[in-house]
């Protein structure tokens, strides 16, 4: 699972989703969903820095890690957003209808995320930056790859992988240096593929931080698929909050 920090907790196909009239709306009343995502999870990182404090766990979002219940909180609310928007620039109760309703759906959620249990990870391993590939003297079979890296911590936890390098070579090999290392990462694992969809492990063990990894021939394709990110450590049962609206 990623890390409420890693990036936008929801897609606009989260929205498309939910209510498959959302980009009809947003194309007809000139709303930009990747600026309402982002306003979204604003707002929702302020409510669950205010949960955090009201539990003294001594954690912030950087440790919150995304459950179901937490993305469908920011989907509703994204969506509540969208058509509150809409409603004041149209006056169209249609709108309104479905502003009160996806409001009612995102207090639904959070209830359900205070209930469960907010998803902390004690160390945790943010999503990594694309990494640095070049190439190199070798024997790999010309063509094209999909290079990636995700971060480990001390307890052997992976983080979400970064968002994949694509580099052409012939007659070559890869060199691959995963960066801005995280203070608490002890290690990084990479991931080769003919494809984004095919990457698969290519190291045994996490490789030093500081060290970086040269594709041996051939790429293997028996390593295991990336990962899904980080999977919560605990479920903090927070203070329940009456939502604003």
């Amino acid at each position: 699972m990623a890390l409420f920090t890693d990036g936008p907790v929801s897609t606009i196909e989260d929205l498309t989703g939910q209510d498959s009239q959302i980009l009809d709306v947003a194309s007809t009343e000139s709303i930009d969903l990747g600026r309402k995502l982002a306003l979204a999870q604003e707002e929702v990182g302020v409510e669950l820095s205010l949960a955090l404090d009201r539990a003294d766990a001594g954690r912030n979002t950087g440790n919150v890690v995304v459950t179901p219940a937490l993305k469908l909180w920011h989907t509703f609310r994204t969506l509540e957003m969208t058509y509150r928007d809409a409603y004041y620039s149209q006056l169209n109760d249609r709108y309104a209808g479905k502003r009160d309703a996806f409001g009612g759906m995102a207090k639904w959620a959070y209830e359900k995320l205070i209930q469960g249990g907010i998803g902390i990870a004690t160390d945790p391993a943010p999503q990594a930056a694309t990494p640095r590939v070049e190439t190199a003297p070798g024997n790999l079979p010309s063509g094209t790859y999909y290079v990636t890296a995700a971060w480990v911590n001390a307890a052997g936890e992976e983080g979400v992988c970064a968002t994949p390098a694509v580099v052409t070579g012939a007659g070559s090999t890869l060199r691959v240096r995963a960066v801005q290392a995280p203070a608490n990462a002890t290690g990084w694992n990479v991931y080769v593929g003919d494809s984004g969809e095919t990457l698969t492990q290519q190291n045994g063990g996490p490789i030093p931080a500081s060290q970086s990894w040269t594709q041996p021939n051939p790429v293997t394709n028996t390593g295991r698929a990336p990962g899904g990110g980080q999977r919560a450590n605990y479920l903090l049962k927070a203070i329940r909050r009456i939502q604003r609206g």
